[in-house]
């Protein structure tokens, strides 16, 4: 009995070996043979070239140099090799006195490793005409090899920083959502170079070499050309953009050039900054410049700036009455010079008051006592409602990244934010744009473009992507009543700017006709009980209001928007009036306005 239980162990024995061996060289061959070609087969990817931005007239806005990167053979870190490695650093820094041989090191021994038999980027660019009078020699070298490469440049500097953005070395969670930005090794930071970075980036091209075990390459066996050099035309033109910034020399704020159909001819958000000092790693010093300037030149004031509109709101909150049905465009409201509610006192700006008031003049003369009076009529929903339907409180959906949405407070609003109820009071400051009303410059621009067409456009600065004109995208938010006064409202923007008592009368020089409202929208908070306020000028700079100015013309066949924003500028027409002007100027002698 045992020598049977023996013997059929050494048969089950046997076949088990059998069974495994047949596996091995007959079922597994199939396994092993890929195993053995994915060693043989190296597969090499082929960087596509970043597509360049230009401006609507293809002058050059983002573009990239031509250069060369260096690289250095694998595996001479360890102790055998590291007097080669030392040799070979030691040479590139005698060929190039400004490069930094502890760098070199520190990138070689960041990606070396054991596993890695591809040579290692210890420069990631040199100019062409930097590297051309030693390349001989470099090429003759077999423990450097030199690649052709491409860093970004922006030829005009700060111009429009805001606007186009910047590249910059790809971190860590880039590089694991974007294979190409890891590999290419820098991505679109911010402004239209990160919005559209997909597209400007390119696709990956790629080649399978056959390699022997010395990883020495034999033939190629496979090659796929990278999609590359997708360039990107915006609807900026720079002749306007430069002029735009010579106007804000020295001064802080914002411009905004855009056609009614949504088109933006030139947008600056001031003061701005070189963009090129960030292509390669900008240095702690310099960022800390930026980041404590008071005048927040890194922040992109178009759509992340959030100002109390002031007074440019109230042919929004005009509407709102006329929406409500309680007040029409023709009622009435006495004006002497402030309103008194509880114990606290609402003055106008006009300390003698404008008299009996209806709404074009209270437009005109930018009376804040009529707009208390209607608002406490209408109530804070009803101003809060149209004015988000009016393009305020949302995004515009401009292509720029990291759109703020602003502030338009209601009852709901408060209670979600403090956890308190609403008061009277500040119903009648929200209806003069003060208060929690906050706004971006983007979203002040839209909504005169809809106060001008009667449509509200999307905003944008691709003029020709992917090939394609932009097509215009409008929304159709008015109600029947809101168009059928708008002509009404659009009249009274026009006496702002041309009539004797329109408050940016005097500071528009322009001979074209336009229309528009000024904002003073202060930064600090006022007592109502004083009884001399302070002359803006006499007030500290950053105590000093913004200073709005918003416009559309030619007033009878409107074609453009014009936005400017002076911060700290105090009033609204004598700080902006002056730069509206010089821009529609220039927009005549650029040939926009015929």
């Amino acid at each position: 009995m045992r020598l049977k239980t023996l013997f059929y162990l050494f048969i089950a024995v046997w076949i088990l070996l059998l069974a495994r061996v047949y596996y091995l060289s007959i079922k597994s061959n199939s396994y092993y043979e890929l195993l053995a070609e994915q060693n043989m087969i190296k597969k090499e990817w082929i960087i596509p070239t970043r597509g360049e931005i230009l401006d609507r007239n293809q002058n050059p806005l983002a573009v990239n140099n031509i250069g060369f990167k260096i690289k250095v053979k694998p595996h001479l870190r360890y102790r055998k090799r590291q007097k080669e490695l030392n040799a070979t650093l030691e040479y590139l820094v005698r060929l190039f006195p400004d490069l930094n041989k502890e760098k070199m090191l520190k990138r070689y021994i960041r990606r070396d490793s054991p596993y890695n038999h591809d040579f290692i980027e210890v420069v990631p660019f040199l100019e062409y005409e930097t590297v051309l009078p030693h390349y001989s020699s470099l090429n003759q070298r077999e423990d450097i090899f030199v690649e052709p490469s491409f860093k970004r440049f922006y030829p005009n500097g700060d111009l429009a920083s805001h606007i186009i953005g910047y590249v910059s070395r790809t971190n860590k969670k880039e590089a694991k959502a974007d294979k190409v930005a890891k590999l290419v090794g820098i991505i679109g930071k911010t402004g239209v170079e990160r919005y559209y970075n997909s597209y400007l980036q390119g696709e990956l091209g790629y080649r399978l070499i056959k390699v022997t075990a010395f990883n020495e390459e034999i033939e190629t066996v496979e090659k796929r050309e990278p999609v590359e050099n997708r360039d990107l035309v915006l609807t900026i033109d720079v002749r306007l953009q430069r002029y735009i910034e010579e106007l804000f020399e020295g001064k802080a704020g914002v411009a905004i050039v855009m056609k009614l159909n949504g088109e933006i001819l030139a947008a600056g958000s001031f003061p701005e900054y070189d963009l090129n000092m960030f292509v390669s790693g900008i240095s702690k010093k310099r960022w800390q410049e930026l980041i404590t300037n008071f005048d927040h030149p890194f922040t992109n004031k178009l759509v992340n700036g959030l100002y109390p509109p002031g007074s440019t709101i109230k042919m929004g909150v005009a509407l709102s009455f006329i929406n409500s049905r309680k007040i029409g465009e023709y009622t009435p409201f006495y004006c002497g010079g402030a309103i008194k509610l509880g114990k606290r006192k609402f003055r106008c700006w006009k300390i003698t008051g404008h008299g009996e008031t209806e709404m074009k003049k209270a437009i005109r003369e930018s009376c804040d006592v009529y707009f208390y009076e209607g608002s406490l009529k209408v109530g804070i929903d009803q101003i809060a409602a149209t004015l988000k339907d009016l393009g305020f409180g949302k995004k515009t959906g401009v292509d720029l990244p990291n759109e703020f949405i602003g502030i338009v407070p209601d009852k709901e609003w408060k209670e979600k934010k403090y956890g308190r109820k609403w008061f009277i009071g500040e119903t009648v400051v929200a209806s003069i744009g003060q208060g929690y009303d906050l706004v971006t410059p983007m979203q002040m621009a839209v909504h005169t473009a809809l106060l001008a067409s009667g449509k509200l456009p999307l905003p944008h600065f691709a003029l020709k992507f992917k090939d394609k004109y932009f097509e215009p995208k409008f929304k159709d938010v008015l109600t029947p009543i809101e168009k059928r006064k708008l002509p009404y409202i659009r009249r009274a923007m026009y006496e702002v700017c041309n009539h004797p008592k329109g408050t940016a009368t005097n500071y528009i020089t322009t001979p074209v006709k336009i229309a528009g409202k000024t904002g003073t929208a202060q930064v600090i908070g006022i007592p109502q009980d004083e009884k001399k306020r302070m002359k803006e000028e006499e007030l500290k700079y950053y105590s000093r209001s913004h200073a709005w100015l918003t416009t559309f013309g030619p007033y009878k066949e409107p074609e453009y928007v014009v936005t400017v924003l002076v911060e700290h500028g105090g009033h609204g027409g004598s700080a902006a009036g002056p730069i509206v002007s010089k821009i529609y100027d220039k927009l005549l002698e650029l040939g926009y306005i015929k």
